[in-house]
């Protein structure tokens, strides 16, 4: 216990209790007995009466974990307030003598200890009777959020017993509800049925409370329509009807409620035309059509919109001015949104969070966006296509900003880190040049560093070893070089470290040592040579360790298998690695993917991989999210076949995507060759056109070109078809083959019937021919395709002649 003064002259009386058995000596207290102890002992969380100095309220929130609650069967008429919440009892079951306490009228039992880890968090409490509840007359609040009361449990006959009861809290309570129509407990203002799985319309009985001012029914899943009694809650200020199964139009009821200030529909299947309210949040359903200022016209205390993920088309006017000064305004996933920045924007001054991301934003930023960005907290303008050179952000607020815009156009270099920004994200766009070295003027809150998928050379700068708060560094898929920063140890709060596919040299840091909080090391696709040091054995809540694709040398690291037991993946991939599998890799229980391909390893595979239970999944990758890093690896794992090469059997979502800049390189070359042929030819033709002693030359040089190709080809032809027919007598069909091999077509064979044509006389098995007026007869004659073997024969041909005339030429096809 703690000493302290307090006072006795009539007013209440805070006593705090360190010691449980301070609390059970608290059973025993009477009368004046409370204001006596508190005269010596100040105890927190103990009120004492102002008249009589009875104990009126004890609130031992989070005090115990399974703590002995049979002190509540002391003394305790006068107790009015009485807080357990996020305690578990002993026996894990509320107890029923709760309800001596007559006089109680706020009870707070809520629990967070929701399952039993074997590691000190608890199942909830459970609740197996509730009718002790229904003692308790005065009860004006009631809280049995996360207490597990199943739909076994009568809860709503002891519940509709008090009148006088304000608030209920219901929450992850596994309760169904009654379908009964009338209630007793027509005074509450507040009741919180959320994450139950109810699979209901919504009550009718809730009609009875006109007083209603809260209602939480999200997490279940209500259906059908909006009653039309809930707009007759005049008082009504907050609804969420969040993440149900409503597939309805939007109740045109809602409109009456005057005091409503904030409104839930999201991840439901709403439709129709909106209301008026304060705060309005429609995401995540299927709202369509076109919002207009005539919507907006009266909303001039707006303050919070939320249109995300809908198909809503914005469709205001360059010059409108709203009513309203939003605070927040989201719109992320709205493919209506763009493709031009919203301009009526400009006149939002006190914004807070801003979110377009993936809206179809196109161009530039306007000149005019830094005028809003003096009270910014969060800004997100990701997944768009906006381009231009990244502005200078200088935000005016105090408190640590979130700046996403990740997944654009933008180019040119970053002159330095924003300031008072703990979370930037810049990865995926065209950004070229060094990494800033900003000196003493660098951000120092930086906790999450994303400039993967980027353009940028040179090396680490040791600046960002300043930056001591950093939880995520991504640098990958840049052109980096150069060797890591010895002094990247100073970042020994780092969760995930991403440097894959750069062109880093050097031997990996043994300051690298000092992350003893690192889950994630990616640094694939380096350079990096030597051994591993001995200090890597010290990240011991490593989950991911790739450092594949290196020049990596020296054994296997065995200490892997020994100190970090909790790896996933382990990548040694394409490196050095020389020597046996260490039978200490049989110790990774929880790896998932293993891969030590290309390296120069000898020996067997050890037969207790067999054990590995890891591997053993029916799931092709492996995604988890750490902090605002998000791990995916997609891997060919053990009992699944990849369809992809060896070297794709590993692809992390880091990797450079090599081929497609081949192919990006190569369409700009076949680009660059296509214009300067189509340059040159013009320039050619026209040059020719205009200068006519090149048009003469050009055409002079052609045709001497092609004269000297027939006159060879004709000589060539001669020579041949002379040494062919050096025989004055030779058979047909043999010319005919010859005839038929050098002009590739049919062949015209001179028969016995043609002779007339020669005016030959026919000599037993020979035909003479002569007279060289008939040739062109003959030449007819051939043209009928005379057909040899009706009429065979051999004749005696003068070579001379036919190389004179054109038979020959026929002969030969031309």
């Amino acid at each position: 216990m703690t000493g302290g003064r307090t006072n006795v002259d009539g007013k209440k009386t805070e006593l705090e209790v360190t010691e449980t058995g301070g609390f059970l000596f608290l059973a025993f207290i009477r009368e004046f007995e409370c204001v006596l102890r508190a005269q010596s002992n100040k105890w927190h969380g103990v009120g004492c009466g102002s008249r009589n100095g009875h104990v009126v309220k004890l609130d031992l929130r989070s005090h115990w974990k399974d703590f002995n609650e049979k002190w509540l069967e002391g003394s305790f008429e006068s107790l009015e307030y009485l807080n357990l919440s996020h305690s578990s009892f002993s026996e894990g079951v509320v107890p029923h003598h709760l309800g001596n306490l007559s006089r109680l009228q706020v009870l707070d039992l809520r629990s967070i200890f929701i399952f039993d880890d074997g590691f000190g968090n608890f199942l909830a409490p459970i609740v197996d009777d509730l009718r002790w509840v229904s003692s308790l007359s005065s009860l004006r609040y009631l809280d049995l959020s996360g207490i597990s009361i199943g739909n076994h449990t009568d809860w709503f006959h002891p519940v509709n017993m008090l009148p006088s009861l304000l608030t209920l809290n219901l929450a992850d309570t596994g309760i169904n509800i009654p379908s009964t129509q009338f209630v007793n407990f027509t005074s509450l203002n507040s009741i919180d049925l959320s994450d139950n799985d109810i699979n209901s319309t919504i009550p009718i009985w809730l009609s009875n409370l006109t007083g209603l001012m809260h209602l939480n029914l999200k997490f279940n899943k209500f259906h059908g329509k909006i009653p039309d009694f809930i707009g007759t809650f005049s008082t009504l200020a907050s609804i969420d009807l969040s993440v149900n199964s409503f597939y309805t139009s939007m109740p045109d009821l809602l409109c009456n409620l005057s005091s409503l200030f904030h409104l839930d529909l999201s991840d439901n299947i709403f439709s129709g035309p909106l209301s008026k309210l304060k705060n309005l949040d429609l995401s995540r359903n299927s709202f369509v059509g076109v919002l207009s200022e005539t919507h907006f016209t009266n909303l001039k205390n707006l303050i919070y919109l939320d249109l995300s993920s809908n198909w809503f088309a914005l469709n205001f006017s360059s010059r409108w001015i709203p009513l309203f000064q939003l605070q927040v305004f989201r719109a992320s996933s709205c493919s209506n949104i763009g493709p031009y920045f919203p301009n009526w924007l400009h006149t939002q001054t006190h914004l807070q969070q801003l979110d377009l991301s993936n809206s179809s934003i196109r161009g530039t930023l306007p000149e005019w966006f830094d005028s809003i960005l003096s009270h910014i907290l969060h800004l997100d303008l990701s997944n768009n296509q906006i381009g231009g050179k990244m502005p200078l952000f200088h935000f005016d607020t105090s408190v640590l900003t979130t700046l996403k815009m990740n997944s654009n156009k933008f180019e040119g270099t970053l002159a330095a880190f924003p300031s008072n920004v703990n979370h930037l994200d810049l990865s995926n766009n065209l950004l070229s040049g060094e990494l800033p070295q900003t000196g003493e003027t660098m951000n120092l809150t930086l906790e999450v560093v994303n400039l993967s998928k980027n353009r940028f050379t040179g090396n680490i700068p040791v600046d960002l070893c300043r930056a001591s708060y950093i939880q995520v560094l991504d640098l990958s898929q840049n052109k980096l070089f150069g060797r890591l920063p010895e002094c990247l140890g100073n970042l020994s709060g780092l969760i995930a470290m991403d440097l894959s596919n750069n062109t880093i040299i050097g031997v990996v840091p043994s300051s690298l040592g000092s992350f003893t909080q690192l889950t994630t090391l990616h640094l694939h696709n380096n350079r990096l040579e030597g051994k591993l040091p001995l200090s890597l054995q010290n990240l011991t809540n490593l989950v991911t360790m790739d450092i594949g694709y290196n020049f990596l040398v020296g054994d296997i690291p065995f200490w892997s298998g020994e100190r970090l037991l909790n790896l996933r993946i382990l990548n040694l991939q394409s490196n050095k690695f020389t020597g046996k599998i260490p039978l200490q890799f049989c110790q990774l229980n929880a790896i998932q993917h293993l891969n030590l391909a290309q390296n120069n390893i000898i020996g067997t595979i050890p037969p207790c991989f067999a054990n590995l239970s890891g591997m053993i999944t029916d799931q092709s990758s492996i995604v988890y999210r750490i902090y605002n890093y998000e791990e995916n690896i997609q891997a060919s794992i053990k009992g699944i076949q990849s369809c992809k090469g060896d070297n794709s059997s590993y692809d992390h979502v880091g990797k450079v995507e090599a081929q497609d800049e081949d192919e990006d390189e190569d369409f700009w070359l076949y680009i660059g060759m296509g214009a300067g042929f189509v340059v040159g030819f013009i320039g050619l033709l026209g040059s020719l056109h205009f200068i006519r002693s090149w048009r003469v030359a050009y055409f002079e040089m052609l045709e001497n070109f092609y004269t000297s190709i027939l006159v060879n080809l004709a000589c060539l032809r001669r020579t041949f078809v002379s040494r062919t027919w050096s025989s004055s007598r030779f058979r047909l069909d043999i010319v005919a083959e010859l005839l038929s091999s050098i002009c590739c077509s049919q062949a015209v064979v001179l028969c016995n019937h043609t002779y007339r044509a020669f005016d030959s006389v026919c000599r037993g098995d020979f035909c003479l021919h002569s007279g060289n007026d008939r040739l062109e007869e003959a030449e007819e004659s051939l043209a009928l395709g005379s057909d040899y073997q009706q009429y065979p024969c051999i004749t005696t041909v003068d070579p001379a002649l036919i190389l004179n005339h054109k038979i020959y030429r026929y002969l030969l096809g031309s």
